[in-house]
Order: C-alpha cells, then sequence, then structure tokens
C-alpha cells in the first residue's frame, strides 16, 4: 500500500495560497494556479512509481520465555531492488499476552536493502504467545510517498509460569526430602519394594524374617525394603472461572500450574511418573505418563498451553474421564476452587468415586482477603454485614474440606505464597507413608 508522506501533503498545502492569490490577480488565468499542486502530484505519482520493492521481514525471538520476562525479538527486514533506501520502519502485531514498547514500533537502518533491529516483548500472562504480523514501511526516493507491506509471521513463543521456585528452591527441596544418594539410610526399611536380604538385627521388623533363607543359612535373615517407586502421580488443574480470579494479583490457575511443576520436578527427581491434565466445562489437556527429568520441558511447554477460562468447573465429567483412562491406582492432585454449595456438593460427589480406587489430594489456596474481612474489628454496620458474610463463607469452606477428609480425601489449604513448598511435603509425607 502506498500513502503520502507528510512532505507531500506540505508541499501540496503550499501551493493553495499560491493558487488562490493567481486567481485573484489574474482572474482569466486562474488555471495558472493549478501548476503547483499538480507538479506536487504528479512528483508524487513518480515517487509512488519508482519505489515499488519487494519486501521481506524474519523475526527471531526464544521459543520459551517466563511471565514477567522480556526478550528481545529481532526483525530482519529486506528490501529488493536497485537503489534500496537507507532506513525503513517496522511495526508488529502481538497478541494482549505482550507488552511492547512504542506500540512494537522500530526505525531500522538498512545497508544495502538489509538491516534488523531489537524489539522488547514482556510476557504479561501465562500461555501462547503469538506475533501475527509485521508491518515495514518505507520513504520513496523524494521522499513524499510512504510503501508498506503487511507480512504474516506466526511466530508463537510459549509463556510459562515463573518458576523461579523451583531454580532457586527446587534444589533445597529436593535434598530436604530426598530419597536416594546419600540419604538412602533414612529410606532403608521403609516401604512395599524389596530391596536386600540383611542379617536380621536387633530392632528389625520380626514380620520381615525370611523364614527359608534363615534355615539355610543357618541365620536369622530379614528382608529389607525400599520406598516403591515408579508410582503415577496426576496432576488435575481446575481452569474455570473460579481459578481464573486473582490471589495478590495473579490468578489462582498461575500459581497452580507453578506448584505443579515444582511438584513434578521432584518426583521426576524421585523416580515417579507424572501426568499433566486441565479441564473447565469438559477437559481440555490430557498427556500422557512420563518419566525421567528430560520429560520435564515437555511438561512445561504443555503448561503453557492451559488457557484461562470463563465456564463452570464440571467435575464430574472431568474426574470421570480422568479415572477411565488410569489403568492401575494413582495419586490425582487436584488444583481447584470453589465458593457456592452447588458447585462444592459436585466436588464432593465426584471425590466420592475417586478415592475407591485412587488416592485423591485436593488443593486450594486460602483467601487472605475473606479472612481478613471475619477476623477485623467492625467499627460501622456495614462492616459487621462484611464480617458475618464472610464468617458464612469461611464455615462453608470448611464444612467443604471437612467433608472431603471424611471421605479420605487429603486436602491441602495453603497461602498462595507456601502452596508449592507445601504440596511438596505433602506428596513425600504420603509417599514414605507407602500410601501411593
Amino acid at each position: 500500500m502506498i500513502y503520502p508522506t507528510r512532505l507531500a501533503v506540505l508541499a501540496a498545502a503550499a501551493g493553495a495560497p499560491v493558487a488562490l492569490l493567481i486567481g485573484v490577480l489574474i482572474p482569466g488565468r486562474w488555471y495558472a494556479g493549478l501548476a503547483w499542486p499538480l507538479a506536487v502530484l504528479l512528483l508524487t505519482a513518480i515517487d509512488a512509481a519508482t519505489g515499488v520493492r519487494r519486501a521481506n521481514a524474519k523475526i527471531d525471538a526464544r521459543s520459551i520465555v517466563a511471565v514477567g520476562e522480556t526478550i528481545d525479538a529481532t526483525v530482519t527486514v529486506t528490501l529488493e531492488g536497485r537503489d534500496p533506501p537507507r532506513s525503513a520502519e517496522v511495526a508488529l502485531l502481538v497478541n494482549p499476552l505482550f507488552a511492547t514498547d512504542d506500540d512494537a514500533r522500530a526505525r531500522v537502518g538498512l545497508r544495502d536493502g538489509k538491516g534488523a533491529v531489537l524489539l522488547a516483548l514482556t510476557a504479561l500472562r501465562r500461555g501462547a504467545g503469538r506475533i501475527e504480523r509485521v508491518w515495514v514501511r518505507w520513504p520513496g526516493r523524494l521522499g513524499l510517498v510512504w510503501h508498506q507491506r503487511s507480512i504474516a509471521a506466526d511466530t508463537r513463543v510459549l509463556i510459562l509460569p515463573d518458576i523461579r521456585l523451583l531454580k532457586d528452591k527446587g534444589a533445597e527441596i529436593f535434598r530436604r526430602h530426598a530419597m536416594e544418594g546419600l540419604l538412602t539410610q533414612v529410606d532403608r526399611g521403609d516401604g512395599t519394594d524389596f530391596d536386600a536380604l540383611v542379617e536380621y538385627r536387633s530392632g528389625m521388623d520380626r514380620r520381615a524374617i525370611d523364614w527359608k533363607q534363615s534355615a539355610r543359612h543357618s541365620k536369622l535373615h530379614a528382608k529389607e525394603y525400599r520406598t516403591e517407586r515408579n508410582n503415577q502421580i496426576v496432576f488435575a488443574i481446575d481452569s474455570g472461572r473460579q481459578m481464573s480470579e486473582p490471589v495478590a494479583g495473579v490468578p489462582r490457575i498461575d500459581r497452580a500450574v507453578s506448584a505443579a511443576l515444582l511438584t513434578a520436578w521432584i518426583a521426576l527427581k524421585l523416580g515417579d511418573r507424572v501426568a499433566l491434565h486441565a479441564f473447565d466445562s469438559r477437559p481440555r489437556i490430557a498427556s500422557g505418563l512420563v518419566s525421567g527429568m528430560p520429560a520435564f520441558a515437555s511438561l512445561q511447554r504443555l503448561a503453557a498451553d492451559i488457557d484461562y477460562s470463563a465456564e463452570e468447573t464440571n467435575y464430574t465429567f472431568a474426574l470421570t474421564t480422568l479415572a477411565t483412562r488410569l489403568t492401575r491406582r494413582s495419586m490425582i492432585v487436584l488444583f481447584t476452587e470453589f465458593t457456592d454449595p452447588t458447585s462444592a456438593d459436585f466436588l464432593v460427589r465426584a471425590a466420592m468415586r475417586v478415592v475407591k480406587t485412587h488416592l485423591l489430594l485436593v488443593v486450594v489456596l486460602r483467601d487472605a482477603d475473606v479472612e481478613a474481612i471475619a477476623d477485623r474489628a467492625p467499627a460501622t454496620a456495614d462492616d459487621v454485614t462484611r464480617a458475618v458474610t464472610a464468617a458464612a463463607l469461611l464455615h462453608d469452606r470448611r464444612m467443604v474440606l471437612a467433608r472431603l477428609e471424611h471421605l479420605g480425601v487429603h486436602v491441602i489449604e495453603s497461602e498462595h505464597d507456601r502452596v508449592g513448598e507445601r504440596l511438596v511435603a505433602g506428596y513425600v509425607a504420603l509417599k514414605r507413608r507407602n500410601l501411593l
């Protein structure tokens, strides 16, 4: 597309007073006043015809970033043809997951028709960020017109949850709860997997004595066990409307995904198998079970595709579908949130079916704002109303959590900034108790 530049507009406007003056002073020669505007129009047409070029643009950016991180997207522009201009302007069209400076516009210097420029992109929320289109424009030889091209880019950048906790504290948490390596002696004697046949020592469980081997060796020998590995851990993340609400400025679902990734990292280090599921009104993401540390990168990429939803959560559909895909007893970690009795009742009914076969751990975040309203000393009648309402909400919440615990569901109600550590501690505790 071709647009007039500011120079062409100013040149045409400058000829208007001249044409008016000629029309007033020389009434019979009014057409002479059109010479200047026609000359500008002719030069503009020539500039438009001679400045046509073939434009290409290439975007080079990191494929994976973290929430809150700023990356530089390198835009390389190539203009083909004789006597290319010395500079051009570029602009990017990005989706709302990115924030940009100067509306993602920049000037790029060209040398022999080729140049590159860096544009800063800041990741705002988790998801699939996209650079959808690139606009390139350059001036004509006379500077009277802009030549503009729109180039489809469709560059995809996965915006992953902030896993700085994993990088900063993951190793520390793993050392604290490690079950192998230097801490194998702490693990020995626990679990159900046979580890070794050793000579019986005072203090060992008499039920572990192997009487057949003892008869052969004429000494008491006992079986030593270790904690079972290769357990199946499934992280089921509710991505419905209530999980999209923010807690301390960050959506609940983002905090859930960060905690799930941290625990998945620990579980993979301990030899267990991990899967990731997401659902709202119906299942959205269902990964297979993976094992080994190299598989963690695929879990990260899959977590970026968990979208924010405005739909209500269907626990029955989601958990029933998940249970039918599991061929053996597994630990299901369910991240969810409930605020009304109806959704809570559906959650309890769905959990009732799941716990018959699998180990269910429900993780919810404490609502610090509601707790603060309930604990605050009222000063006005409105404060009393708010406190009573908040206390009623907290009471209903505790009743639902108590019903889940009575069914055999393990519950973690955590602060938003400690949910990852609390979940890891709960997972390791269940593993040590051989409940998986």
